[in-house]
């Protein structure tokens, strides 16, 4: 795409943000030209949210903008009142947010509130805003678009609210639309055409796209230019193909080399089994009437056979709603509605016994809790914001009675998790508010130690995290593997980090086992179409280093 001067439409110069006498953003300058999709990349904390905040001049009021311009179309929007600022915002300047669920009204139908943004800039009556509504949601590909505009955010799928955000931000047919991490809580095949969409969008309108983002898979797939930041400044900025082929910032080069998998699998070596599923089903009764009979049920899983070995990782693969957390849930005997066999091998007790746990009363589970521990997709939700760290790895040694129950034996035992996990003795009396998300997740892993386990479901612990603290937790799950012998239930929908951890790989859709394998065995010669789906829609950058058969 073009950037010359004389096409430039949005220009940000010299800008520099402050909260009290801190510089949050340094002085970052760059431009973006008519049709052209700008990626800016960079970790958590590294100012790319706070610049698109700053653009549509809604920072927080505790942040100031000390120098510094934003030229749309050469007009200064900080020169401008704010009742002409609001005129801007959604008509010449949309904004796309990362998580829909939050942006989006839930009790509010999802036509209407994209209604209300033509009533306000366009003047549009209700029956006008309406067609226009329908017509925008069949242009972003929402199926039966005359019935979704009477329905509500929860009964939409997270790709169907993308598009509904999406259809928002076009509504005014804006110059420029800001992207924050569109997809990043999307699978592999919905993000791929939410990306397809907003392509065919701008080659379709010659729309201006600012994309915020920190997968470089995505930033491959989209981008004409890209700029890094790191800690408030730009540190980096180039055409697509010379910043991926020849990347000059140490920074950025870290950032490429963590975000390109390993084209190392790991061998399945001879293990005993740990785990067996055996034929295991989930049935949710799907009740209705007066009397809630059972009119039928959602299979959420449907007669599925794994096994996870000794010291070694299944990966769990398949979009949200396969019934890959179900899976994690039922053999935590957490979910009611099983059947099927979930048989434990006790390995390291001296009589070496099976035990099917969906046969135990909750009394007769309670000493396989030890065994069997979980880390969550979000760390913060899954932390007690008024417990400090130490109390949180604590109260699991204390109720499942692991260690011999002295205090300072379980402050010390603390202290050694914390290091062993990359974190300082000091932080135990923190919150977990004071941590970023990846030392959060962190904590997770040390507290599911704490109790001494020999299996740990992952339920997507690194979909949320940038690409250096994924390979920072990746890293560290595989030396705790090491060492002590852990096995694990890997659940994902992100393709890419695969061979950084899984032994062997089984591919889940609509509560089935379609295909399972090594690791080689899936990414190089998928059999399923399903699995060629998947790998098919993942960012180039991923795919190229696979050369994925079939």
């Amino acid at each position: 795409m073009m950037n010359q001067e004389a096409s430039t439409v949005l220009s940000v110069q010299n800008l520099t943000v402050l909260v009290d006498n801190t510089p949050l953003i340094k002085n970052i300058s760059f431009s973006i030209g008519g049709g052209e999709i700008f990626a800016l990349v960079g970790e958590s904390g590294s100012g790319k949210s706070l610049t698109s905040l700053a653009i549509m001049r809604l920072l927080p009021e505790a942040l100031r903008v000390t120098s510094g311009s934003i030229l749309l179309e050469q007009q200064d929007l900080f020169q401008l009142p704010e009742f002409k600022m609001q005129k801007i915002r959604g008509k010449k300047i949309a904004m796309i947010f990362q998580e829909p669920m939050t942006s989006l009204n839930p009790v509010m139908k999802v036509g209407e509130q994209v209604a209300e943004v033509l009533r306000v800039h366009l003047k549009l009556n209700r029956s006008q805003a309406r067609n226009k509504v329908i017509s925008l949601f069949e242009e972003v590909g929402i199926p039966e678009a005359k019935e979704r505009y009477e329905w509500y955010p929860h009964q939409l799928s997270g790709g169907q609210k993308q598009r509904v955000m999406i259809a928002m931000a076009l509504a005014c047919e804006p110059d420029v639309l800001i992207a924050d991490e569109p997809t990043t809580a999307l699978d592999v095949t919905i993000q791929a055409q939410v990306l397809q969409l907003l392509k065919d969008i701008r080659d379709k309108r010659g729309l201006s796209i600012l994309f915020i983002t920190h997968d470089m898979g995505v930033v491959n797939e989209m981008a004409d230019q890209v700029a890094v930041m790191k800690e408030g400044e730009i540190v980096e900025q180039a055409e697509k193909q010379a910043f991926f082929s020849k990347p000059r910032h140490p920074y950025t080069q870290k950032l490429l080399q963590d975000a390109i998998p390993s084209n190392h699998f790991k061998p399945a070596v001879e293990s005993k089994t740990l785990l067996q599923l055996t034929d295991l089903k989930v049935h949710f009764p799907i009740k209705k009437g007066l009397f809630q009979r059972t009119v039928g049920y959602v299979k959420a899983v449907d007669g599925v056979t794994l096994e996870i070995k000794k010291g070694q990782t299944l990966a769990l693969v398949g979009e949200s709603g396969s019934g890959k957390s179900t899976i994690g849930q039922a053999i935590l005997k957490l979910v009611d509605s099983t059947s099927g066999s979930v048989n434990f091998s006790n390995l390291s007790e001296q009589t070496q016994n099976t035990i099917d746990l969906t046969q135990l009363s909750e009394k007769q589970m309670k000493p396989f809790r030890k065994k069997v521990q979980v880390i969550f997709q979000d760390p913060f939700s899954a932390l007690n914001p008024r417990m400090t760290i130490d109390e949180i790895i604590r109260e699991g040694m204390v109720s499942l009675q692991v260690g011999s129950g002295k205090k300072e034996d379980q402050d010390q035992r603390i202290e050694e998790l914390l290091d062993q996990v990359g974190l300082l003795p000091e932080h135990k009396k923190r919150y977990p508010h004071e941590f970023s998300g990846g030392q959060r997740q962190r904590i997770g892993i040390a507290r599911a130690l704490a109790v001494e386990p020999e299996l740990i479901i992952c339920d997507e612990p690194t979909s949320a995290l940038d690409v250096t603290v994924r390979a920072q937790v990746l890293n560290l799950l595989e030396d705790l593997q090491q060492k002590y012998q852990l096995s694990f239930l890997f659940i994902t929908h992100d393709l890419s980090i695969i061979p950084a951890i899984a032994h062997q790989v089984a591919v889940m859709k609509e509560g089935k086992i379609v295909e399972q394998g090594t690791v080689e065995q899936i990414m190089h010669f998928p059999k399923h179409d399903y699995t060629k789906a998947l790998l098919n829609s993942a960012p180039k950058l991923f795919k190229e280093r696979l050369e994925v058969a079939g």
